[in-house]
Order: C-alpha cells, then sequence, then structure tokens
C-alpha cells in the first residue's frame, strides 16, 4: 500500500472515531436528559434518529470528499435536515449554554463536512449563515444576551470548519506529490528505453533497408541473372555482416560505461523521484571490465526502485569489488527476479562473480554484487 494511501485511511478512521466518541457522548447526554424527565421519551427518541441521521452518512461523506472534488448530494441535505432538527429537539437550558448546550456541536459537525462540497467562497457563506441562526436560535431560546452566545458559536465552528479544511487540502497536496513522484519516475524510465530504441533504429535502420530492398532484387534476378543475383547476396551477407558488427560495438558500449557517470545519473533520478540517495564508492582499483559490471548492476538496480518500489531511501555502498543497493521500499513479499537481474546474475557468474537480491532482516531490500577484482 502506498504512502499516500495510508496517510488518508489513518486521517479517515481517526474522524470516524472522533465522530463515533461524540455519538456517544451525545447519546448519553440525551439518556441523561430522559432520566432526568427533562425530555419525554418520544422527545427524546426523536432526538437520538436526529443525531443518527448526522452521524451515520458522515463518514461516507467524507471519504466521497477526501476522494475528489463532489456537488452536494442528497445524503448530504438529509443529513443537514436532521441536523437542524437535533438542535431543535435538545435546545440548551438557560443556566448551562456550554454544557447541554455541546449538542448545538452536531450542527457544526454536519458544516463541517458540507464545506467540504462547496467552493471556498460559498464554504465561508455557508459556515457564517449558520453560525448566526444558531446563535439566534441559542439566544432566544436561553434569553442569553446575543453578544454572549455569538462569539461561542463563532469559535467553535470556526475552528471546525478550518481543521477540515486544511486536513484535506493536506492530503490532496500529499497525493498530488506521490502520484509526481511516480511520473518523474515513469519518465526516467521511459527515456532510458527511448534512448536505447533510437540508437537501435540509427544502427539497424538503414542496414536492415538496404539488405530488404537487396533481397527482393536478387529474388527477382535468380532466374534472369543469376550472376548479378549472387552479387547481391554477396552484398547481402556483407551487410549482415558489418550490422552485427556494428551491433556489438554498440553493446560493447553500453556495457563500457563509465561506473561514476552511472553513479552521478542513478542518484540525480532517484532524488528526482523523492527517493534520498547516498553513494560511498571504492572502486578506484578495479578492473575497467569489473567496474562495467558494476555499473550495469547499479543501473538495474536504480531501474528496479523506480519502478517497483515505493523506497525514500536508497544507499549505495561499492567496497573492492562488493556492491551492496539498499532501499527501504519492500512491501509484502517480493516477486522473483526480473529478465534484467537474471541476465545481469548470468554474467556476472561467466566472470567468476555473484549476484543475489532480496529483503533483510531489517525491513530493507539488499541488492549485493560481487566480481574479481
Amino acid at each position: 500500500m502506498a504512502r499516500p494511501e495510508k496517510a488518508r485511511r489513518f486521517l479517515l478512521y481517526w474522524m470516524d472515531g472522533a465522530v463515533a466518541l461524540l455519538a456517544l457522548s451525545l447519546s448519553g447526554l440525551v439518556v441523561r436528559l430522559g432520566v432526568e424527565g427533562r425530555l419525554s421519551v418520544p422527545h427524546a427518541l426523536a432526538a437520538e434518529a436526529c443525531l443518527l441521521g448526522v452521524l451515520v452518512p458522515l463518514p461516507f461523506l467524507l471519504r466521497a470528499a477526501y476522494d475528489n472534488r463532489p456537488r452536494p448530494t442528497a445524503r448530504l441535505v438529509l443529513s443537514g435536515m436532521a441536523a437542524l432538527g437535533a438542535v431543535l429537539l435538545v435546545p440548551p437550558s438557560s443556566n448551562d449554554v456550554l454544557g447541554e448546550g455541546s449538542w448545538s456541536m452536531v450542527a457544526f459537525l454536519w458544516l463541517s463536512a458540507a464545506v467540504l462540497f462547496q467552493p471556498l467562497w460559498a464554504a465561508l457563506c455557508m459556515s457564517a449563515a449558520v453560525i448566526v441562526l444558531t446563535s439566534a436560535v441559542v439566544t432566544v431560546i436561553t434569553g442569553q444576551p446575543w453578544q454572549v452566545v455569538l462569539p461561542v458559536q463563532a469559535f467553535t465552528a470556526g475552528v471546525m470548519v478550518v481543521a477540515m479544511w486544511l486536513w484535506r487540502w493536506l492530503w490532496w497536496t500529499i497525493r498530488d506529490a506521490h502520484e509526481s513522484q511516480e511520473a518523474k519516475a515513469g519518465l526516467a524510465v521511459a527515456e532510458e528505453r527511448l534512448r536505447f530504441a533510437r540508437d537501435l533504429h540509427d544502427l539497424l535502420g538503414h542496414s536492415l533497408s538496404v539488405i530488404t530492398l537487396k533481397s527482393e532484387l536478387a529474388a527477382k534476378l535468380a532466374t534472369k541473372d543469376p550472376g548479378r543475383a549472387a552479387r547481391e547476396m554477396a552484398d547481402v551477407r556483407r551487410l549482415a555482416g558489418e550490422s552485427l558488427t556494428e551491433v556489438q560495438l554498440a553493446v560493447d558500449g553500453y556495457q563500457g560505461i563509465d561506473l561514476h557517470e552511472e553513479l552521478d545519473g542513478v542518484c540525480a533520478a532517484l532524488e528526482a523521484a523523492g527517493t534520498r540517495c547516498t553513494v560511498e564508492a571504492g572502486a578506484d582499483d578495479l578492473s575497467p571490465g569489473a567496474r562495467a559490471l558494476l555499473a550495469w548492476v547499479v543501473r538495474e538496480g536504480a531501474t528496479n526502485v523506480l519502478k517497483h518500489s515505493t523506497a525514500t531511501r536508497c544507499a549505495i555502498v561499492i567496497d573492492g569489488g562488493v556492491l551492496e543497493m539498499r532501499n527501504d521500499g519492500v512491501h509484502g513479499s517480493p516477486a522473483a527476479g526480473g529478465t534484467g537481474l537474471r541476465g545481469l546474475s548470468e554474467r556476472l557468474a561467466a566472470v567468476g562473480g555473484s549476484l543475489s537480491a532480496g529483503p533483510t532482516s531489517t525491513g530493507e531490500f539488499l541488492l549485493r554484487a560481487a566480481v574479481p577484482a
């Protein structure tokens, strides 16, 4: 599971827990008022029903608001009506505004979710309207002065509304940043593939086109002019041999990549993808062939980090002929090594080296390669 998804779930589960605690507290308030005889049984049941009408849909409303930018729905409107009914059914007493008056939190709780379905200007207007209306109701019922009730209600609603906006903004920022990192990693891999494809096209495109034309010409001349057809086929064989030589030289060029240049390029790619990279390279005493093999291991290891992990850090250490590449992007059971690692393992084994890859006891993924010095 990606880190942004974990953050989203943690945030929503935390809100669910807060809603559940508030539901227990307010339900206890209704029960207490009923036991004390201050609410009749039908009155208490109606208040409890309104409370559930607000709190039960709230987790679904929050998930819809955090996943996208939704428009107001019938569920939101119905829960708002339930919140209004709850406030009217259990008004605060005239001498306990800050105690039993906490029941008005039902309206503010609905407001904190409702503003997520509105543009910013509409959310601010809605907040002001609800604050004024709720304060007016509380003032009329309790007889408390307007200047006493309004600041309390405004502060409570303001804190809840601002907190909800900030939490959602934070989640969207985390999600966008993670998607940007994935895009950068995919772009780095795609650019490498494009470079390889472009080199192959430049090397083989012209030669294969000429070979195709000469082969077709030789086929047409086979019965009319066998001598010329033979000369054309000789040219085809020569061109095929030259193309093979060019491909071998190109492969040798890829195999002859510089270790330090590869380390610099890998660090830049990982840093661009949001993975902090550290390098400790002591490979000056290695032969050119050994350095080239380690450079290939570094390139393949970095490609796998970019494509198959969510690592936040990667450490590359080269000590003599041993390379260790560690990252913290292991999630679950890793799949079997891919074609790239198998190919590298075979190449290293052919010169007396070794390659291993897998999770460690510390929760990291370790790619280890050893080459003869």
